[in-house]
């Protein structure tokens, strides 16, 4: 096969015309060459980190969907279905995403449990660590959540950066707001990289302590704007990530749209694509070709540089994607689910108190952080209840792996005025996660969920939408553009409920994430992500 078109170098920081050609999956010759084509020839994106269980899509499936936007790999931690699965869960990522021509990386997830704070689905010890990293399909250990357990040098956490050292695989990062001494011992224990970074400051102090910084923008956390100034200089040691993708989003772009943005900003185009195509390859060691002779032919076809639609992906040499419309065909494949407990009661979610005050989580839009607020407290029967004049509701997470009684909590900025929403997409054990305006639609919602074992749903006193998601409780079986379809419908309905958040479901799952500070809620109890305390609801 021969393409022909302008070719980027981005190495060599120059553009000519040329005829790349390939032979048995490999560029074999890249030669100048005058013709008349406009288009440009780049290496493809890579995500340098992202959960493709967020997708709502089986490997197989993302790569049918991301092909379309110049995504040829990504980095990915399985870190959400092996909390529902634990080793097993890991292994159903890579046979699946075996099965497509796309080139997925996928990493030893470090924590699981996340945290000994809520109730997961698994566990993954530093022995399955050690099982996981002797395998080449294993690229990294993966987000090591579990800052506190890095300083003050927990047995496990010691055990697992030990292995990843042993087989000279590179450890990703996650430490939200730490600084000076503390970010320092963290990277001293072997840690390289970092994607939650949310201030200039601090992801600066990052680099300048030999961090790999990956700027964020995905479909909850969405870090490109406060980051991004950090490329022109530091252009050798940043990333591009999603992170967390959901369909509606993957349907409309990925990687490509990180690129153009930068672009529009006036950035060099070369920095912009050796962070989103060069960088990734050298930090992780992929085998991800970058348009060299004797590379794995993967690269993209795009109309310009400043858009970058894409008018041909190749991987491996073979074209999975070509005007407009994506080659790899959809896969069949088991099931895998963990999902054992029973439906509830209304009476189950009744908070019996007299406290005057309530501390309450204040979810920010676009932002895994919140914030802890106290409000004053209403009640009716003895209960405390929704305050929907003041935007404060009920919030309850249910263990989805036993039977268990409700937690519960209240939330601020859903902005619900009717019905209830809930998610078994609930970072990071999966349990159910659900905000609503009284008892009776927070036991619709949960029950709706449990009776699907698992899926994404929505209810009114006059309707209910819900989305199955029977793989692990967290995945489809269905294509992206099906469940992209279902997902907006579900958005459309949570903003008819009264919803203002631009991604409520997204916000939603992230409202159980203990590894985040400031308040959430787990199946355990309101925690203080500060202090790392459970903390009482009434003030």
């Amino acid at each position: 096969m021969n393409l022909k078109g302008n070719i980027v170098d981005i190495s060599n920081r120059r553009i000519y015309k040329g005829e790349i050609t390939i032979e048995d999956h490999v560029i074999v010759s890249i030669e100048e060459k005058e013709h008349d084509m406009d288009h440009f020839i780049l290496p493809g994106f890579i995500d340098a980190h992202i959960h493709i269980e967020s997708s709502m899509l089986v490997p197989s499936e993302f790569a049918r969907i991301a092909v379309r936007h110049g995504t040829v790999s990504t980095v990915s931690d399985p870190h959400e279905i092996a909390n529902v699965l634990g080793v097993r869960g890991v292994k159903f990522m890579i046979e699946n995403g075996k099965q497509v021509p796309f080139k997925f990386n996928f990493g030893a997830p470090s924590c699981v449990p996340a945290t000994m704070f809520e109730s997961a689905g698994a566990e993954i010890n530093p022995n399955d660590i050690k099982i996981l990293l002797e395998h080449p399909e294993i690229k990294y250990l993966a987000e090591m959540m579990n800052y506190p357990g890095v300083l003050f040098k927990d047995d496990d956490v010691i055990k697992k950066l030990a292995w990843a050292k042993h087989y000279q695989k590179p450890v990703d990062g996650h430490a939200p707001g730490l600084r000076g001494n503390a970010i320092s011992k963290y990277i001293e224990a072997g840690i390289s990289t970092d994607h939650e970074c949310f201030t200039y400051d601090e992801a600066l102090e990052k680099l300048q302590k030999g961090m790999k910084i990956l700027i964020r923008e995905g479909s909850a956390a969405k870090n490109f704007d406060a980051l991004i100034d950090l490329l022109p200089e530091y252009y050798n040691d940043i990333m591009f990530c999603s992170d967390d993708k959901h369909p509606d989003d993957l349907i409309v772009g990925h990687i490509n749209e990180l690129c153009q943005s930068a672009v529009a900003r006036g950035m060099d185009v070369f920095k912009v694509l050796q962070v989103a195509c060069v960088n990734p390859v050298d930090h992780y060691k992929l085998e991800v070709g970058l348009l060299r002779v004797g590379d794995p032919a993967d690269c993209i076809v795009v109309e310009d540089l400043n858009t970058f639609k894409t008018k041909q992906t190749v991987i491996n040499g073979e074209v999975v994607f070509h005007n407009g419309k994506s080659l790899i065909k959809p896969i069949s494949f088991s099931k895998v689910n963990n999902f054992s407990c029973h439906k509830k009661k209304e009476s189950d979610f009744g908070v019996a108190s007299t406290a005057k005050k309530i501390r309450v989580i204040e979810a920010l839009e676009g932002q895994l952080v919140t914030n802890e607020i106290v409000e004053d407290a209403i009640y009716s029967n003895g209960n405390l209840i929704s305050n929907i004049k003041k935007d404060i509701l009920k919030m309850t997470v249910v263990n989805r792996y036993k039977n268990e009684r409700p937690v519960m909590a209240f939330i601020k900025n859903f902005g619900l005025q009717e019905g209830a929403i809930a998610s078994s997409v609930a970072h990071d054990s999966h349990n159910i996660i659900a905000v609503g305006v009284n008892d009776e639609a927070i036991c619709k919602a949960v029950n709706l969920l449990i009776e699907n074992k698992g899926g994404i749903c929505a209810v009114s006193k006059e309707e209910e939408l819900v989305m199955p998601l029977p793989v692990a409780g967290i995945m489809s079986d269905k294509d992206g553009e099906t469940v992209g379809k279902a997902y907006s419908q579900l958005n459309i309905m949570a903003k008819y409920l009264g919803s203002q958040m631009h991604a409520p479901y997204m916000t939603l799952s992230f409202m159980a994430l203990l590894v985040i500070p400031s308040l959430k809620l787990s199946d355990k109890g309101l925690f203080n992500g500060n202090d790392f305390t459970f903390t009482s609801l009434e003030v």
